[in-house]
């Protein structure tokens, strides 16, 4: 099972003993019974239809029990460590954050130093609220075991997988980096002043507004070795100040603009026009997609799943949809 399904449908799984990853908006979150899940608040779903903005009444449920065995974890802002080293030796973690919390600015900091984070899979995603909420109301995710909700706390459901199974975490990045100017940070940050633009120290605020890039539609694009990782804008200030980022940029890495994306759903469709969708487990999608893409009510095909503040695949990524198959 990955659907909207009604608050009333949720609760009833969640009596019989159901292992659920939940997500929806916190009225609705509210309403549910202690039991086997996690959760996290966000009112914005991509399901076969296209992308939907629910704003009560309804919950987005995965049902985890056909990938293996399922137990709940939370942990705070200091163990997030524990994440990966707790997990099981062969499955993966699911695992949601609340979007501005310390635990959130920690993971991505962090996560890819954690122990075991590349032998233990971590996903999942940021927990968030209606864009016309920001700043009234703060994302919140929910330790099904007690049905409490946290503002500053990772909640995990761990996925034991049989011996004869595996996970693999799957990628979608629509974006590919331009070919002009290069980009590098100095420390590990989510809010910049200052970064060296093909080698030149430069205001990083006063760079993006030369180059029309402020509405934050193009994201960073890092090269980790090959792999290209999105960093995207949340804020830029005026000329001379500071642009705080969705995610953090890393020293020693080489970043560039992303080449823009004319069709958002046209694209997703073409990448995933070929996908098998025999043993998805869960996905997600990026909120900044859903925005600039223009997706609500635009089918793209793949599996269906919340629309978040985030994602997370072994460690914080941006503009990127990601999911999980169980060979």
């Amino acid at each position: 099972m990955n659907e909207l399904i009604s608050v009333q449908a949720a609760a009833e799984l969640i009596r019989r003993g159901t292992p659920l990853s939940l997500a929806g908006p916190e009225s609705a979150l509210d309403q549910l019974p202690a039991g086997n899940w996690i959760g996290g608040t966000i009112p914005y779903f991509m399901v076969a239809s296209g992308g939907v903005v629910v704003q009560e009444g309804q919950v987005f449920a995965t049902d985890l029990s056909p990938a293996g065995e399922v137990s709940i974890a939370s942990y705070g802002p200091e163990s997030l460590g524990d994440i990966s080293r707790n997990g099981p030796d062969n499955g993966f973690a699911v695992t949601i954050l609340p979007a501005g919390s310390s635990s959130h600015q920690k993971f991505a900091a962090d996560a890819a130093n954690f122990e075991d984070a590349f032998l233990k899979p971590t996903v999942g995603w940021i927990a968030g609220v209606h864009l016309s909420d920001l700043g009234q109301q703060t994302p919140k995710v929910y330790d099904g075991r007690t049905a409490t909700k946290y503002e500053d706390r990772a909640v995990v459901a761990y996925v034991k997988l049989p011996d004869d199974k595996l996970a693999s975490i799957e990628i979608v990045n629509l974006f590919e980096p331009e070919e002009g100017d290069l980009l590098q940070f100095e420390q590990t940050t989510f809010s910049v002043d200052q970064c060296l633009v093909n080698g030149q120290p430069t205001n990083f605020a006063s760079y993006v507004r030369q180059r029309g890039l402020e509405s934050g539609q193009l994201p960073l694009v890092g090269d980790f070795a090959g792999a290209h990782l999105n960093v995207s804008l949340q804020s830029v200030g005026e000329a001379g100040g500071t642009v705080v980022l969705y995610a953090p940029v890393f020293p020693g890495v080489d970043y560039r603009f992303a080449k823009p994306v004319g069709d958002y759903a046209a694209a997703f469709r073409a990448r995933l026009a070929d996908q098998n969708t025999d043993g998805l487990a869960l996905s997600c999608n990026c909120i900044l997609n859903f925005v600039f893409g223009d997706l609500e009510g635009k089918a793209i095909g793949g599996m269906a799943g919340p629309i978040t503040f985030g994602e997370i695949a072994y460690q914080l990524l941006n503009q990127t949809m990601v999911s999980v198959r169980i060979q």
